[in-house]
Parts: structure tokens; sequence; C-alpha cells
């Protein structure tokens, strides 16, 4: 069945004089050998064009004219390849294929060969966008804004190495998520933080209330430096962690709901309240080094009751959109934008 569609759709892609031709009757304002005074131009004929689609690789006849260039609608100009072509050509090239590969595949799907300055021409053109999203200003305020370091896979020079990159994902006003800015740097080191945050701010991040992130080295000195009026929000989900590590696997589940209902209180007092008598539970189930990971963080995870519940400071309290980036998934919210190239 896809045999016979495909076929099919070869046949009405590779014959598309009529359609093209009507295309050309709207721009000279007559139809061929008709006399009239509206005419802007006239016909001069046909040129056979190469275009590969997914379908494989099919002639186009597109009409000349005299004293008008023909653009057609369906078909951009000097454009050789489908979309979805050239962004699997791409994705080929970023997962580590080699030019030489990326031809011979090309050959094999789709019936034409990529040369390697085809290859460089469309990265050149990608990158070029890319480097546009990542240096656009920002426009609008994010009163919440994530901050993360993560680490993604890099291929270069014929080996494949972790590369670290921090992440910013801003929430407006309206609760909307965004990926603000992302730069490769060193997680651990206070100068790339103070960096990264400075870069944003460069571009126009404003009105951030709270800025929520694990308690990476570096990273809560940075914010009081560059964004003084802003409070920080310790990750409670990367909290959970800090103190189920220090829990036997048999006792987790358990420890892991007594976490969680530090932070179903509805208010500062009450959760700060029952943080105290989770640590003390857990003194009484020996878990010594638990308790002290939950009285000593616990505070930290709690800035986000001091925030307006208009604007969601709630949701604001962990970082699961920049984890959930680096898995393949998207922030969860009607904003998706891909993470750019580092650098």
């Amino acid at each position: 069945m896809s045999v016979e569609f495909n076929h099919a759709r070869r046949q009405a892609i590779s014959n598309p004089i009529v359609s093209f031709d009507e295309e050309a009757d709207q721009l000279v304002g007559a139809g061929p050998y008709e006399r009239t005074d509206e005419r802007a131009a006239y016909r001069a004929g046909h040129c056979e064009r190469g275009f590969t689609t997914t379908s494989g690789q099919v002639a186009l006849k597109m009409p000349m004219l005299k004293g008008m260039r023909f653009a057609a609608a369906v078909v951009e100009r000097y454009k050789r390849r489908e979309t979805s072509v050239e962004e699997a050509i791409i994705e080929m090239y970023l997962a580590g294929v080699s030019t030489r590969r990326i031809e011979d595949v090309g050959e094999i799907l789709w019936g034409a060969g990529v040369s390697a300055g085809t290859v460089s021409n469309l990265n050149d053109k990608t990158f070029k966008a890319v480097d546009e999203w990542r240096f656009r200003p920002l426009t609008c305020e994010y009163p919440y804004v994530y901050i993360d370091g993560i680490y993604l896979k890099r291929s270069w020079g014929g080996s494949c190495e972790n590369v670290a990159v921090m992440v910013a994902i801003g929430m407006n006003e309206d609760g909307y998520r965004e990926v603000i800015g992302c730069a490769e740097g060193f997680t651990k080191s206070k100068e790339c933080w103070q960096d990264f945050l400075s870069w944003l701010k460069s571009r126009g991040l404003r009105g951030v209330r709270m800025f929520t992130g694990d308690k990476a080295a570096g990273m809560v000195g940075s914010i009081a430096e560059v964004f003084p009026s802003a409070r920080y929000q310790r990750c409670t989900v990367r909290f959970y962690r800090n103190a189920l590590a220090k829990v036997p696997k048999s006792k987790r589940s358990q420890v892991a709901a007594m976490l969680k209902a530090i932070h179903a209180m509805e208010s500062r007092e009450a959760a700060s309240a029952k943080a105290g008598s989770v640590a003390a539970e857990l003194e009484s189930m020996r878990l010594k080094e638990a308790a002290k990971v939950v009285r000593e963080g616990f505070a930290e995870t709690l800035t986000y009751c001091e925030m307006p519940a208009s604007i969601g400071g709630a949701s604001a309290r962990t970082t699961p959109s920049i984890s959930s980036a680096r898995s393949g998934g998207v922030p969860a919210s009607p904003t998706r934008s891909p993470t750019g190239n580092p650098r």
C-alpha cells in the first residue's frame, strides 16, 4: 500500500506543469497566446529542475517568463529538497554520521546523493538560526526562572563525549515556560554561573522574583550577586533525592511519603513544623544522616511559600522541565523551544 501511495505521490509531484502554468497565468495576467492590455510579461517556455522528496527524486517543469521572475508557491526558488529531507540530513550529521555515509544513505532513501558542500551549507543555515534564537532579546518579565546544569552527548573528532550545559527556563506572568538561555560551561564553577546569569541579564532578563535550582557549587552566590532582589528556591525533588540517598532501600518509599508531606502543607509555618516532626521521626528510625539533611536543608525548599499564588509560586518549587528536556521531553507548558547548540 505504501509503495503504491509513494508511486502515486511521485507521479503527482513530477507532473506539476498544470498547477504551475495556472500560477504563471495569474502572474502574467493573461493566458497563453491571449492578447490583452493587462499582460505584464510573456512566456518563454519551461526549464526542468530536480527536486528531492521523501518518495525519491522527481523532475519539475518550471515556467519561464520574460519581464518577470516566476516563483511557485509550492516550491521555493532555488530549493532542491523537501524540508523533511533537509531535516533528516542535519540530524544525521549532528548524530555523527560522516558526509560520505550521508551521501550513500541519500542514494538509498531518496535516489539522490548529497555532497559535502550541501551538508555544510545546511548546517551553516541551521546554526545561524540557532544563534539567532539563543541571542534573542528577552522582551517580557519572568517572575520565576529555573536554572540547572545538565550533561549532553556531543560527537567531536570521531568520538562521543559529555558536555556540561547550563540551561535557564523562564516562566512569565501568564504561566508559560520557555527556554531563555543555554551555554556551555563548568556547572560547578561560580565564575561560569556568574557569567551565565550576567549574559541573561544583558539580554533583558528582568522582574525575577525567584530562581529555582539545585544547590550546585557557586550557583546560590552568583544569584545573589547578579540578581540581588531575587530569592533562591532549592529544587524539592533534588532535596528528596539527597535525603533518600541516606536511607536504606527497604525504607525509601515510607520516607519519601514523609518528605512529600512537608510540602503538602498550606503555609510556611505548617511546613516548617512538619519538617521538624519528620526529622524527629527519622531520628527515631535510626536514620540520623537523613534527619540531618532534612533539618539543614528544608528551609531552602520553602521559599515558594512567600511567592504569590496568582502567578504559580507553588509550581516553581522544582526543576522537572529541565530534566525532561535532557531526556528528550519538553517543558510542561504550551511553549515549546529547542535547546540550541551551546557554542
